[in-house]
């Protein structure tokens, strides 16, 4: 019920231009061939790209999130397999594919720096040769100097959300406080849902290392979806990465 109202919500406030945005990053730079989309959440990027013509499956952890994806899939009459499970651990997917996507700073709610590792394995082993692995995260920038004291409020007539962020207990980490109020009609008043999401993220050379041990030998690393190069005030990192 919680990841439920969660999984809405951020289906809703969602900026569409974001979308458009991994798009065009993603035209750019995959190949042909299939595609999984990873963590897919509410499915719309993945829709995307199933309306672009990609052959595309989305993989995503959350039972909710992928009914919202199924229901986004149906409304736009796209084929568009689902599968659910944890990044860490791809082994039940059957096929190998020509690409993996993995967008909105996904790798960042991993725990730790191995797990992050563990992921980049998981992909490699599930790439055909020559296969793209394109993804971002968020970078120390972000986690240590623009999200610390962050707030955004959103209203409408049945909902209001508040989102907060503090600094987190580890290294270029972040905490945010989520907090709910849904109308209930029943009940004639509104109930309050809390939930706590953590972010963590790491230095470039993190990475570029993990990718590497993966086995990825060509990565590009590029700012503002693959438009410019990163400096030092640099949000977000974006990766082209290529199976030999």
């Amino acid at each position: 019920m919680i990841y439920t109202t969660f999984a809405k919500l951020y289906d809703d406030l969602m900026d569409p231009e974001m979308y458009a945005n991994w798009l065009d990053f993603a035209e750019d730079e995959l190949v042909s061939g299939n595609v999984l989309d990873l963590a897919c959440g509410s499915g719309k990027f993945a829709v995307k790209l199933a309306e672009r013509g990609f052959e595309t499956s989305g993989f995503d952890l959350s039972e909710d999130m992928l009914s919202l994806a199924l229901k986004h899939a149906e409304e736009a009459g796209v084929d568009l397999p689902l599968y659910q499970g944890d990044m860490l651990d791809l082994s039940d997917l059957s096929e190998k594919f020509s690409n993996v996507t993995c967008f909105a700073d996904s790798f960042c709610y991993l725990p730790d720096e191995k797990s992050v590792e563990r992921a980049f394995v998981e992909v490699f082993q599930h790439l055909k040769p020559e296969g793209k692995f394109i993804f971002d995260v968020i970078t120390p920038y972000q986690t240590d100097v623009v999200y610390p004291g962050y707030m955004y409020n959103y209203t409408d007539e049945e909902q209001a959300f508040i989102w907060t962020s503090f600094e987190g207990k580890y290294p270029h980490s972040v905490e945010h406080e989520l907090t709910f109020f849904i109308w209930d009609e029943k009940e004639d008043g509104y109930d309050r849902i809390e939930e706590l999401h953590y972010e963590r993220t790491y230095e470039l050379d993190v990475y570029l290392k993990a990718l590497k041990h993966a086995g990825f030998n060509q990565v590009k690393v590029s700012a503002d979806f693959g438009k410019s190069k990163p400096n030092e005030q640099t949000t977000r990192w974006f990766f082209a990465c290529q199976k030999d």
